[in-house]
């Protein structure tokens, strides 16, 4: 970090010492110990302005009063049906670490269906595994690597996307407006792989809405991306849709499926959820209801990616073919 930066960082500090005392609290569980790492974080997300990057985490702060996001890791999805309802229709799981340390999200984009629960159970579900790396799995790498690891990467597969994506772009910006406004700049580097005509003609009219420093995160890779990300992370690490070199491989043994509820890190979490439901002294029970939580308003550049998204969406509508790779070619980045 520059000069300029670390003041900036002093600045935020200063302020951040004089929110009310429930602020304070749900702060500790956001930066684990890394203040200056994560202050730095709300700063980049809004341009090292230090007022507006004030005023984001103070409203990321009382979202998580408010929504009671420090008890979330104790509010198991259940029964363990449901969970993996969830996890069939919500294509996302770690398969490793990169070569530095950092997690290794997959997600299935294009195979992702959100139609085995209600939105509250997948709002519930994303923001646990978010709490779940950030106070378990990035303060575990950071005392193993013995400095600060606070972001993780993510490899995006894009196999199966058609145009019945149409009827989950609300629930994905729902999504993706809590990471915007709570968890800022946790990722790296996004990789996508697999990717369809569909998706190249998406990217081509979104890339210019995004912010410089977002788009210099994404990296669309040819085919699987397998030879690239191996460039960063062992084999082992590897997401099960990116082990083979062509883009349509996507046919892989359950045992390393990582977005499977049987996947070690979804047993993990599960596990690691219910064991601090029962410490408050409570057997599992054996149904719950979903864990509410408010959705704030996306951002007007969210807004209007997804509605560019939806339109050029429309543009498919009569197309056929649209969930076959883009034949191993690279999309122009």
């Amino acid at each position: 970090m520059g000069v300029v930066s670390e003041e900036a960082i002093d600045e935020f500090l200063e302020l951040i010492n004089q929110v009310e005392e429930p602020l304070k609290k749900t702060f500790e569980s956001v930066h684990q110990g890394y203040l200056r790492e994560h202050l730095s974080r709300f700063l980049k997300a809004r341009d090292w302005n230090v007022s507006k990057a004030h005023s984001m985490l103070v409203e990321c702060l009382r979202w998580r009063v408010d929504n009671e996001i420090d008890s979330i890791l104790s509010k198991p999805i259940v029964p363990s049906e449901l969970y993996r309802n969830v996890r069939d229709s919500q294509l996302i799981g770690m398969s490793g670490y990169t070569r530095e340390g950092l997690p290794v999200f997959a997600i299935g984009v294009g195979l992702s269906t959100f139609d085995k629960a209600s939105v509250h159970y997948y709002v519930q579900s994303h923001i646990q595994i978010n709490e779940y790396r950030d106070r378990v799995l990035l303060p575990s790498m950071s005392k193993k690597n013995g400095r600060p690891i606070t972001t993780c990467v993510k490899v995006l597969d894009m196999t199966g996307l058609k145009l019945s994506a149409l009827s989950q772009i609300k629930l994905v910006t729902i999504i993706s407006t809590i990471d915007d406004l709570n968890y800022p700049e946790k990722t790296n580097t996004y990789y996508v792989v697999n990717a369809p005509y569909i998706f190249s003609a998406c990217w081509k009219v979104v890339k210019p809405l995004l912010q410089e420093r977002t788009r210099k995160k994404v990296h669309v890779l040819s085919g699987s991306g397998r030879d690239e990300l191996l460039k960063i992370m062992d084999f082992t690490s590897l997401p099960h849709f990116c082990r083979r070199g062509s883009s349509g491989s996507s046919h892989h043994t359950e045992s390393v499926d990582c977005f499977s509820f049987d996947h070690p890190f979804h047993q993990q979490l599960y596990n690691y959820v219910k064991h601090h439901y029962e410490t408050q002294g409570q057997a599992e029970p054996a149904k719950q209801g979903s864990f509410h939580v408010g959705f704030p308003e996306p951002e007007a550049e969210r807004v209007q990616i997804a509605k560019t998204i939806e339109s050029e969406l429309h543009k498919f509508e009569n197309c056929n073919g649209l969930s076959k790779p883009a034949d191993n070619r690279k999309v122009s980045p």
